[in-house]
């Protein structure tokens, strides 16, 4: 090994912060991780699961070699037999029963890695099934849907320009853990403490005294599943107070009278009962933002996570429309990605839009959304019998067992497929139930560019970092392990040289653009392959590219050591727009007829207890429980409760409590905590390492129990597909 210190630049892959980090290494060990004070985006901030990807990296049950099951157990096996063992199971299923016969789904994991989400597109087109799903109907489907149908685009979205921002409401969401969830924010809690010291003001939602709360101006404990009802609110007072601001927005709005009629009856005294805020206080709130110079509504993961999170969604831009703040500096802005955001391609000002329900799922009937079904009606295309039946899975870096409602269910349901392939690091939770699984890389063995979260940034930038280490002999990347399965389902030769796979699919993307393009680009691409071709590809036809002053490309960001700063956001509206009106869609007649059901949900009576879920910093996805740095310190799956409603259910801290729900029961420790509010308990999402043939040792020694067992896959938003994971009705005891 050599003695020589190098020291590289990375991005850091484990959560929407992107950061940036400084690795020094000696030989094949990580020595340090900092975060890289260079990084024109992050700045040096860095948390804990930057730090962990050391742990990630060694970790001895991280996959290297593919897994074949045989008579039960897993044996290694080579790539070239792992790969000849899925098409000899999995084409006699597609020939057989047709191709809808295949679903796949992918994880989370894939949005931090350029390899599957740009690369898995073309295999869920080769296979051509209409079972697509992904961990997108459990998080952010309502959100996605929202912003297409008011501005044209799924990934549309605004987000808080926090560095200009004065006021800001945030509803279901605890930046200071997650560092923005749909905002991809380093370091919220040194940018809201700048926001507060320069005379800001920032007001929290949350039925938990989040962390996040705890560093804001005030808190306001809601009820769970109550937002539909405070939003609803604070639009009718801005209408019947004369508080409508749209300024120069109002040429570029439709549906503003319709908005105004359909909102008219949801007064603050009526929607008072509803959230648990009085009257008094969503008023002031109303006049607080319309008030305000620069402001911004902010709503997230607990907002979208309910019956009405497509609603929830839509008001929340809705006020920020109605208050002048969308679009305008220190508002809620739209990004300008430097890259694949389609909301910069084609004619700017108008376009196609969105549609759902161009399908919809076999058994419940549940729309197609986005181009999937939601991930919950997944155990019952299994276990259905009949035409279109799904009797194989292709999974990618996905624990749905874990993080799906019911997921003891779906774990009977995948043990009744007649062929199952996962793409993962781990044998976890749902792996565990696969024929084949192939291994990807460690993230210091990959590169990394982020193609998402630029579309959802504080700040304008681009970045790019490579591999801290060279991959193991042999090994594939994950795109070229998806280049050869897509070869396979298309009936070429899956066995063929990776780089005639490789420019076959380029030479289709670039024909798109037209010969003289095409030709063009050819030449300019020529070298490089993989994801950073179509980096560059992307970089030079995106709004930095081309011939615009910056001319960005891939070689001018590798060449510029922490990335290129691209500015502040700047007003987007109209050129972002892909609406066929060209205008802001303010009143969908979808979401204003979902509207009618919300005054039924007023008179529902409040369950004794409502669950709901949390974020910790050391807590991401389920594997990062494996890491000894992360895994380390108190126990985290704990069900927090009020200290008054424990000792009335004779519960003290530490002690056990019975948790069920009309699903199920789990037994978990009690933490008694004065930041619950009364008839709430909180218990993290992720949890229950404890099933049979899982190898995470680490993540063994603490189990946790998994949330997900209590709740019922039946129910989501009707309107994006969303699971409901929050403010469910529990029942407690002591156990």
């Amino acid at each position: 090994m050599s003695d020589t210190l190098k020291t590289h630049y990375r991005i850091c892959p484990l959560c929407e912060a992107c950061c940036g980090l400084d690795l020094q290494t000696q030989g094949d060990k990580v020595i340090s991780i900092r975060g890289a004070q260079q990084d024109v985006f992050s700045r040096g901030f860095i948390c804990p699961k930057g730090v962990s990807l050391k742990d990630l990296h060694e970790d001895p049950d991280r996959l290297r070699q593919p897994l074949i099951k045989r008579d039960g157990r897993f044996v290694e096996a080579s790539w070239d037999e792992a790969l000849g063992e899925v098409a000899k199971r999995l084409f006699p299923v597609i020939e057989q029963y047709g191709s809808d016969s295949v679903a796949t789904v992918i994880g989370n994991p894939a949005a931090h890695k350029i390899s599957l989400l740009s690369y898995f597109p073309r295999l869920a087109r080769a296979l051509g099934t209409r079972n697509v799903f992904s961990a997108s109907t459990l998080d952010q489907m309502p959100k996605q849907l929202s912003s297409g149908l008011m501005f044209g685009h799924w990934l549309s979205i605004p987000v808080p320009d926090i560095e200009r921002c004065d006021w800001l409401l945030i509803l279901g969401a605890n930046p200071m853990v997650s560092n923005g969830s749909l905002w991809t924010v380093p370091d919220y809690r040194g940018k809201a403490k700048a926001m507060r010291a320069r005379g800001g003001r920032i007001v929290v939602v949350d039925p938990r005294r989040s962390e996040t709360a705890a560093a804001a101006d005030e808190h306001l404990a809601i009820r769970p599943n109550g937002d539909v009802f405070m939003l609803l609110a604070m639009v009718n007072t801005l209408f019947s107070e004369g508080l409508v601001r749209t300024g120069r927005l109002g040429e570029h709005i439709n549906g503003l009278e319709e908005l105004r009629a359909a909102t008219a009856n949801f007064t603050p005294e009526r929607m008072a009962s509803g959230c648990g805020i009085d009257a008094i206080t969503l008023r002031r709130l109303a006049r607080e933002l319309a008030a305000a110079k620069c402001a911004a509504v902010y709503g997230r993961i607990g907002t979208c996570t309910q019956r009405f999170g497509t609603l929830n969604s839509w008001l929340v831009d809705v006020l920020n429309i109605l208050s002048g703040h969308l679009d305008a500096p220190g508002g809620a802005m739209f990004p300008k990605a430097a890259a694949f955001a389609a909301n910069t391609q084609g004619k700017p000002g108008s376009g196609r839009g969105i549609s759902t329900g161009r399908r919809s799922s076999r058994v419940s009937g549940a729309p197609e959304v986005f181009g999937e079904l939601p991930i919950t009606c997944l155990a019952e295309e299994i276990e259905t019998a009949g035409a279109g039946q799904v009797r194989a899975l292709i999974c990618i870096a996905a624990n749905p067992v874990l993080s799906t409602p019911n997921g003891p269910r779906l774990a009977r349901a995948l043990e009744g497929l007649g062929f199952m392939l996962s793409l993962d690091i781990y044998l976890n939770e749902t792996s565990r139930h696969a024929d084949v699984i192939l291994p990807g890389l460690s993230p210091l063995e990959d590169l990394h560019f982020d193609v998402a979260f630029p579309q959802l940034s504080f700040r304008n930038h681009a970045r790019f970092s490579g591999p801290v280490f060279a991959k193991p002999n042999g090994q594939p990347e994950e795109w070229e392990t998806l280049l050869r399965l897509t070869a396979m389902l298309e009936g070429s030769d899956w066995r063929a040289d990776l780089i005639e796979l490789d420019d076959a699919a380029i030479a289709a993307d670039l024909q798109r653009l037209g010969p003289a393009t095409a030709a063009s680009l050819s030449q300019q691409l020529a070298g490089l392959r993989g994801p950073e071709r179509l980096i560059d590809l992307a970089l030079r036809t995106g709004p930095y590219g081309g011939a615009t002053e910056q001319d960005l490309t891939l070689a001018k960001i590798k060449a510029a050591d922490g990335g290129i700063d691209l500015g502040p956001l700047q007003p987007r509206i109209p050129e972002l727009l892909r609406t066929p009106s060209g205008r802001i869609e303010l009143a969908p007649p979808s979401l204003l007829a979902d509207l009618q059901y919300v005054d039924a949900a007023l008179s529902l009576p409040a369950p004794e207890f409502s669950l709901i879920g949390r974020r910790d910093l050391r807590s991401g996805n389920s594997w990062m429980h494996n890491l000894p740095l992360l895994a380390k310190g108190p126990e985290r799956c704990t069900l927090l409760i009020n200290p008054q409603d424990a000792a009335r259910l004779g519960l003290r801290d530490g002690s056990q409590a019975k948790l069920s729900s009309d699903l199920g029961e789990l037994q978990v420790r009690v933490a008694l905590s004065l930041d619950m509010s009364a008839g709430v308990v909180s218990l993290p999402h992720g949890w229950g390492h404890d099933l049979p043939g899982v190898r995470m040792a680490i993540a063994g020694i603490k189990p946790g129990v998994n949330l997900n067992a209590l709740l019922n896959d039946s129910l989501r938003d009707p309107l994006s597909g969303n699971a409901v994971l929050s403010g469910v009705a529990v029942k407690i005891c002591a156990a």
